[in-house]
């Protein structure tokens, strides 16, 4: 048994699903970035993409299931898969709530990556109501850079001052811009509410921005940020401070127990974490959306490991940000 289980029963916390609100799909692991702490080794180089048989499929599952309203998209950078407007619009059609985890230079590089101009994409994304996790690790603009790629910052601002123009982020337009942190090393994010002031305050002071709520997400030690951690040396004091920072509140709210996740080949997982490590829902009944059956699902075991102590240590992280 692992250490992460052995947490669990010293505190009596059964992680098993509440329910399935929420369809991630992971539809593309191409971006147009490559960050040094991403844990799906997303980049310019990577092909890997949705079919369209898969799309349609997940819109069917969406369709059938009143029970799950939103429909939250990633990557890689999601837009740069050629089916993105249309997953989008016809979610949106059905009635779902779409987030879209946005990298926000994503526009301004596509015509590089993709061939085409997506100066539109704010538009578009005004019109169909879409919630934006937009990325900024940080309101100064060495540390993005450092850790996003060189120039990343003055896109990012760019892309939020345009955001904003649309009404994103502007109180009583309905437009909800959120802000996620990512840390730039191996140590958990601060508080939530602190960052958020601070964002607040340095981006509305320096750029004029405005958001709806920042979220922290801490990083997990898979892909990209485990090989910074191992070049840093410090990936065993990383995986101690996650250890000693369990927190048994925000394990009983992780984010895996209302959520499934598909990846780009329409298999089925607990999280967009269990999927870069390949560790499927366990189900050989409905471990693909082709057969999606809800209530199966809601009889599984989640699966956990030791990355599972990176959305249990501390305040708790989660898609959502801070659990606690």
């Amino acid at each position: 048994m692992s250490a992460f289980y052995d947490a669990l029963e010293r505190h009596s916390i059964l992680i098993r699903p509440l329910g399935i609100s929420v369809l991630q799909v992971n539809i593309t692991r191409r971006c147009n970035q490559a960050c040094r702490h991403c844990h799906v080794n997303a980049s310019p180089a990577r092909t890997e993409e949705m079919d369209d048989k898969t799309i349609e499929r997940c819109l069917a599952v969406l369709r059938a299931h009143e029970e799950i309203s939103v429909l939250d998209i990633t990557g890689g950078a999601p837009e740069l898969h050629p089916r993105f407007e249309h997953l989008v619009s016809r979610a949106t059609d059905i009635g779902k709530h779409v987030i879209v985890r946005h990298n926000l230079t994503v526009s301004a590089d596509a015509f590089k990556y993709v061939g085409r101009d997506m100066t539109y994409l704010p538009r578009f994304f005004a019109d169909n109501g879409v919630e934006l996790m937009a990325s900024l690790p940080c309101y100064g603009h060495k540390n993005v850079d450092a850790q996003r790629g060189e120039g990343v910052f003055d896109k990012s601002i760019a892309a939020l001052c345009n955001l904003n123009e649309i009404g994103y982020g502007v109180t009583g337009t309905g437009l909800i811009l959120n802000l996620v942190y990512n840390p730039s090393n191996a140590v958990l994010p601060g508080l939530q509410a602190s960052l958020e002031e601070a964002y607040r305050s340095e981006l509305l002071k320096s750029y004029g921005i405005n958001f709806n709520h920042l979220y922290t997400m801490a990083n997990v030690p898979i892909n990209r940020f485990a090989d910074q951690l191992a070049a840093d040396g410090c990936s065993e004091e990383y995986a101690k401070l996650l250890r000693k920072e369990f927190n048994p509140k925000a394990a009983e709210h992780v984010m895996c127990r209302c959520q499934i996740n598909v990846g780009y080949d329409g298999r089925l997982f607990d999280c967009d974490f269990n999927q870069m490590l390949e560790m499927g829902v366990g189900i050989e009944s409905s471990a693909t959306i082709d057969s999606f059956d809800y209530d199966t699902l809601m009889k599984r075991q989640i699966r956990c490991a030791e990355h599972c102590f990176v959305c249990t240590a501390g305040t708790g992280s989660s898609c959502s940000g801070q659990i606690t």
